[in-house]
This record gives structure tokens, sequence and C-alpha cells, in this order.
């Protein structure tokens, strides 16, 4: 059995977004469930690209499908908290894109949980992938990861 990794910290990422937790994040351990994580990942990821201007969900040519995910958890986290998020890309292709995602319980620098999950740009109508257009692949380069 290999060694858990420890936690990320803050310098690890490049772009954060603030999150709030709600009543019924908590479960019955009271902390947040697990599967809220994986919301927070996703509202993290989809938020930057709908401010961005590089997503249109309703309308446009190309969507994102998610393909892979995952999460390790470190600590436990509990409402009433304010979520830090951090982004970066773990690896860029023609047409995926691997995120990788930190939460940080308030000001805290080590992860509370890390994730990931890969974005396949696709043709909305045939779900085929398509190349990312050059803002898109801008927007990637910038948060994309230094090799350690």
């Amino acid at each position: 059995m290999t060694d858990r990794p420890a936690p990320g910290i803050r310098t690890d990422y490049r772009v954060f977004r603030t999150l709030g937790t709600r009543w019924n994040d908590n479960d019955i351990y009271g902390h947040i469930n697990n599967v809220v994580f994986y919301e927070m990942f996703d509202t993290a990821v989809n938020g930057l690209l709908l401010e961005a201007g590089l997503l249109d969900p309703h309308a446009g040519a190309d969507v994102f499908l998610v393909v892979d995910s995952g999460c390790r958890y470190h600590a436990p986290i509990s409402h009433p908290a304010v979520i830090t998020a951090g982004l970066r890309v773990g690896h860029l292709g023609r047409s995926a894109v691997r995120y990788e995602i930190a939460l940080f319980d308030g000001d805290a620098d080590l992860a509370a949980a890390e994730g990931h999950f890969v974005h396949v740009n696709v043709d909305r109508e045939t779900h085929r992938p398509r190349p990312m257009a050059d803002p898109l692949r801008q927007l990637f380069q910038s948060m994309t990861a230094p090799q350690r």
C-alpha cells in the first residue's frame, strides 16, 4: 500500500472561487456530506467558465461532459462555513481538460478535500469530441499547474 498524499496548500492552485454551505449540506455525522464536495467542484468549474463567457449551457454549439472524477478527503467541514475552491489544470488535451480542485475551509492553508474531474468538449448535437476554441485553451493554459 502506498502512502497517502499530504493535503495540498493554497499556493498549489491558480484560481480561487468562494462557495457557501447550506443547512442541508451537513449529514447525520455533523459534517458536509461527500456528495456535496462533488457539487462544489462542479459549481466552481462551471461558475468560472460561465463568468468568463466561455460556456453557454443553453445555446452554445459546444458543451462539456464529465468523463472521470474523484476525490480525496483530508478533513471534515461543517455548516456554516465559507469554502474557498482552488482550481488548476492538471492536463490539457485537444478536446479534454483535467481540472484539479481543492476545497479549503475558511482561511485554512491546507485542503480539506482535493478532487479532479475531466471535461471533454463536445458538439451539443452529436456529443462527439471537438477541439477547444482558443479562448478556452488560453484560460486553461493560464491555470496549468507547474511540473513538480
